[in-house]
């Protein structure tokens, strides 16, 4: 059911219904851990979420531009997204200019202070020897166990996950104001963190300007998305 939730807003969002009903995208980002683990072998892809491939794949052969921003949990991707689906695959943030609104879009994962331990284990994650060493177990075993590690992992951070505390304890918060000491940015968009939130961030070196970071929150409780509409950010949350 929450497949074929996420599957109407991506059709809504092509179609200018329900939540685009003042206009329909021009463009739709899509920012990461759309799977909870992701790994295509040679000849094989994770089974599930079918309909969400299927549907993805439908709006892009419309024309539209979909960007898939891998995630943590979906970096394992070596072209069948782009040469099956139709979408631009992006491993780092990319700044795009909409309606005069200046924009960094992103997954999100290691950047900022802190969380050392996970970069660590990123850095192992993304070496091609290991990606290689991967692709020969056997989809049955290789895909089970990431699972079990990936559900593990979220379990034991789920905490942290869901609680926001003050801006200042938000390590993409932090990125965002080491950006703009070197780039103007209006807004950051990212995910990652699975929690809606909508922060102002101080410019270092200009009195009374502010960014903003919105983070897009997830869709196993929140459902959430963001719209710009009219050089204009808005943090939806979907009914």
């Amino acid at each position: 059911m929450r497949e074929l939730r996420f599957i109407q807003w991506l059709e809504d969002s092509a179609a200018g219904h329900g939540h685009a009903s003042s206009g329909s995208a021009t463009e739709i980002h899509l920012v990461g851990d759309i799977f909870d683990f992701w790994h295509e072998y040679r000849h094989a892809v994770p089974k599930g979420g079918v309909r969400l491939l299927g549907a993805i794949a439908r709006i892009a052969d419309t024309g539209l531009p979909i960007h898939y921003h891998v995630g943590n949990h979906d970096l394992w991707t070596y072209g069948y997204l782009e040469d099956e689906l139709g979408v631009t695959v992006h491993r780092q943030p990319i700044t795009r200019e909409y309606d005069g609104l200046r924009c960094m879009i992103g997954h999100g994962d290691g950047l900022g202070p802190g969380d050392y331990s996970y970069k660590r284990i990123k850095k192992v994650f993304t070496t091609p020897l290991l990606q290689w060493a991967f692709r020969w177990v056997h989809p049955d075993l290789g895909i089970t166990l990431a699972t079990h590690l990936s559900r593990n992992s979220r379990a034991n951070g789920g905490k942290e996950d869901i609680t926001f505390e003050s801006a200042e304890n938000e390590w993409l918060w932090h990125h965002c104001r080491e950006i703009l000491k070197d780039e103007a940015i209006d807004c950051f968009f990212f995910g990652h963190r699975h929690l809606p939130l909508d922060l102002e961030v101080p410019h270092p070196s200009q009195n009374g300007v502010q960014a903003r970071y919105i983070n897009l929150g997830d869709w196993l409780h929140h459902f959430t998305c963001a719209k710009i509409e009219g050089g204009k950010a808005e943090l939806l949350k979907l009914t």
